[in-house]
C-alpha cells in the first residue's frame, strides 16, 4: 500500500507530506483546490511525463516521494526480478525534476523512468477521471480479457509478438523482391562490382589513421630539409657562419690567455661554446641524414589514401561499417545468385512459423472464448451492483484474415444498458456516466483476482448521482476491503463511505497562492459532508443529513 506521500515546490504545492491509511482514502474539496494535483503529482512519481513549468516558487527543482510497503511475497518476488530490493518491505520511489531533467531513485539508488514504471505496475493502478474513455478502444477489450485469463495468455502472446516479428520480416522480404530477371541481373552485376572493388582495395582496421599521418609528415619533409640546411648553413656551413667567427675569437684570445688568468677563464667558456657549436652541428647532421624526401612514395601513399577515403564514400565511414558493407553485399549477391532457392527457403521458413503461429494462435483464441463467458458474468454481476438493471453484456470475440502481434482476432465490448436495447460497441451506445460505472466494475473484478495494494480513482463518479451514486459508493467500499484505495470525489454518498479522509484546500494570498491537505476528524468529516450536501447553505438540517448518511455508511461498512 502506498504509506506516505510527500510533495515539495510542484505546481502550487508548497509542501505536503500525507500518510495514508489502509481501505478506502477520500480526498474532497472546492473544485479548482488543486485534487488534481495531488494525483498528478503521484502520476509524476510514478514515470509521468512533466513539464519544468510545473516547478514551483520556492527554488528551481521540485520533488515527489512515495513510500510503499510490501506485503504480497510473489510482488517483493517479481520486484526482485526487476532488481529492486525491499527494505522491510519498504520502497520508497522519488524523482526530483530540473529545468533540464529529472533524477529518477528508487531506494536511494538512481534508475531510469523505465524501471519505475515496471515497478509502479505491481505496486499501483491509477485511474484517471479521463481514462474510461479507453474503453472506447478495442484494444484496451482485448488488454482486459487477456489479463482476465492470466499468465497463460501473456506467455502465448509473447511468444506470438516474437513469432509474428520474424514472420513479417520475412514476408516483407518476400514481398521486395519482385524484380524482373532482367532488372535482378543488372544490380547482381553492380553489386560484383562493388564487391570486388572492396576486395581489391584491401583495406585493413587502422589504415586510413596511420596513412594519413605519414602522408603529412611526407608532405613537410622538403620543407624541413630546406630550413634546416639554411640552419646548417649559418652554423657551420661557411666562412660566414657560426663556427667560423667562434674559431676566429679562440684564435684572438689564445693569444693574451696568459697576460691575465680572468683572461684564460674566458677562453674556457669561449672553447665549450666551440664545444656546443660543433655537437649541435653532428646531431643536426644525423637528422637530416634520418628525413627521407622521396616524391614517388609520397604520391604512392597518397594515392593509397584516395582510393581508401573513396571507399569510406561510397560504403562507409569506417572499417567497420565499410566491413558490415561487405558482408551484407556478399549475402544479397549469394541471394541473387540462386534466387529460386533463397526464395523457397524463405518460403519454408516463413510456412514453418506460420505452423507455429497457427497453433499459439489457436491455444490464446481457446483461452479467450473460455474465459470471455466468465468475465461477462462477472462484469455484469457487478454492472447490476451499480444500478444496471437487466443491462446485457458481451465480449465479442472475432476471427481476423491475418496474424498480428497479439493473435488472430479482434476482441469487442458490446452492451445494452436498458432492457429493449440491442448489443451495441460502446462507443455507440455509453453514456459517460456509464462508461465511468463500466470501467469501475472492470476495475472491481479486478480488484478480486489481482495482487496490486493501491487503487487511485481520480473523479470515478462523472455523470453520477442519486441511487447510483450511492450503489458505487457501496461498491468502492467493497473494493476497499480487499485493497487500499485512494478516491477523488465530489459526491456525499462515496466520501461518506471513507476510512479516511483528507481535505485538499487552498489558500489564497494578496501575493501566492497554495495547495494544502489535511486528514479531518469525524466532526470535520460531517461538515464538509455537509458542505457537498447544503453548498453554499449549511443548515442544522444538512448537517444532521450528513451525520446520518455517515451513520449508515459505517454500518453498511461493518456488513462487508
Amino acid at each position: 500500500m502506498l504509506v506516505n506521500l510527500h510533495v515539495k515546490n510542484f505546481a502550487i504545492i508548497d509542501e505536503i507530506d500525507v500518510d495514508f491509511g489502509d481501505r478506502l482514502n477520500i480526498l474532497t474539496g472546492e473544485t479548482g483546490a488543486g485534487k488534481s494535483i495531488i494525483i498528478g503529482s503521484i502520476n509524476i512519481a510514478l514515470g509521468g511525463r512533466v513539464s519544468s513549468e510545473m516547478i514551483g516558487n520556492n527554488g528551481d527543482n521540485a520533488m515527489v516521494e512515495l513510500v510503499f510497503q510490501v506485503e504480497d511475497d510473489s510482488v517483493i518476488a517479481a520486484l526482485e526480478e526487476l532488481g529492486v530490493e525491499t527494505e522491510d518491505g519498504q520502497i520508497v520511489i522519488s524523482r526530483r525534476i530540473t529545468a533540464n531533467r529529472s533524477v529518477n531513485k528508487i531506494n536511494g539508488e538512481s534508475v531510469s523512468v523505465s524501471t519505475i514504471k515496471k515497478v509502479a505496475a505491481y505496486l499501483i493502478d491509477i485511474h484517471g477521471q479521463h481514462e474510461h474513455q479507453s474503453l472506447l478502444k478495442k484494444e484496451y477489450h482485448m488488454e482486459v480479457l487477456d489479463r482476465y485469463i492470466g499468465d497463460e495468455a501473456g506467455e502465448i502472446k509473447d511468444e506470438i509478438k516474437v513469432l509474428y516479428g520474424k514472420y513479417s520480416a520475412i514476408q516483407r522480404e518476400l514481398d521486395s523482391d519482385n524484380l524482373t530477371p532482367e532488372e535482378r541481373e543488372r544490380q547482381l552485376s553492380f553489386m560484383i562490382y562493388e564487391r570486388d572493388e572492396i576486395e581489391n582495395a584491401n583495406i585493413q582496421q587502422g589504415e586510413e589513421e596511420e596513412l594519413a599521418e605519414e602522408v603529412r609528415k611526407l608532405s613537410y619533409s622538403a620543407r624541413i630539409m630546406e630550413n634546416l640546411s639554411s640552419v646548417r648553413e649559418l652554423i657551420c656551413g661557411s666562412s660566414d657562419s657560426c663556427e667560423d667567427y667562434v674559431g676566429r675569437a679562440l684564435r684572438e684570445i689564445t693569444e693574451i690567455a696568459d697576460i691575465d688568468d680572468k683572461i684564460g677563464l674566458l677562453r674556457e667558456e669561449l672553447c665549450e661554446i666551440e664545444d656546443l657549436i660543433v655537437g649541435f652541428d653532428h646531431s643536426l647532421k644525423d637528422y637530416m641524414d634520418s628525413v627521407i624526401y622521396d616524391e614517388s612514395e609520397i604520391r604512392e601513399k597518397e594515392q593509397r589514401l584516395d582510393l581508401i577515403r573513396s571507399c569510406q564514400r561510397k560504403y562507409g565511414s569506417t572499417y567497420v561499417e565499410i566491413k558490415q558493407y561487405y558482408d551484407d553485399l556478399c549475402d544479397k549477391i549469394k541471394k541473387y545468385e540462386d534466387f529460386e532457392v533463397y526464395r523457397q527457403e524463405l518460403k519454408d521458413q516463413r510456412d514453418e512459423i506460420e505452423q507455429k503461429l497457427d497453433r499459439l494462435c489457436d491455444r490464446l483464441s481457446e483461452l479467450r472464448h473460455a474465459s470471455a463467458g466468465k468475465l461477462e458474468v462477472e462484469i455484469i454481476d457487478t454492472l447490476e451492483d451499480l444500478n444496471f438493471e437487466k443491462v446485457r453484456f458481451e465480449i465479442a470475440i472475432n476471427r481476423l484474415d491475418s496474424f498480428t502481434s497479439k493473435g488472430r482476432e479482434e476482441v469487442e465490448f458490446l452492451v445494452a444498458p436498458n432492457p429493449g436495447t440491442s448489443l451495441n460497441p460502446l462507443a455507440k451506445v455509453a453514456s459517460g456516466g456509464e462508461l465511468s460505472r463500466i470501467m469501475l466494475a472492470i476495475k472491481s473484478v479486478f480488484a478480486g483476482v489481482d495482487n496490486i495494494g493501491t487503487l487511485i480513482f481520480d473523479e470515478i463518479d462523472t455523470g453520477i448521482s442519486g441511487r447510483t451514486a450511492q450503489k458505487v459508493s457501496e461498491k468502492m467500499a467493497a473494493i476497499a476491503s480487499k485493497h487500499q484505495v485512494l478516491c477523488i470525489t465530489h459526491l456525499a454518498q462515496i466520501a461518506a463511505m471513507a476510512d479516511t479522509h483528507f481535505i485538499i484546500q487552498k489558500n489564497v494570498t494578496s501575493d501566492d497562492t497554495k495547495t494544502c491537505i489535511e486528514r479531518i476528524d469525524d466532526n470535520q468529516i460531517e461538515e464538509e459532508l455537509a458542505r457537498m450536501l447544503g453548498g453554499a447553505t449549511i443548515t442544522e438540517t444538512v448537517i444532521s443529513n450528513a451525520r446520518e448518511m455517515k451513520e449508515q455508511a459505517n454500518k453498511l461498512k461493518n456488513r462487508l
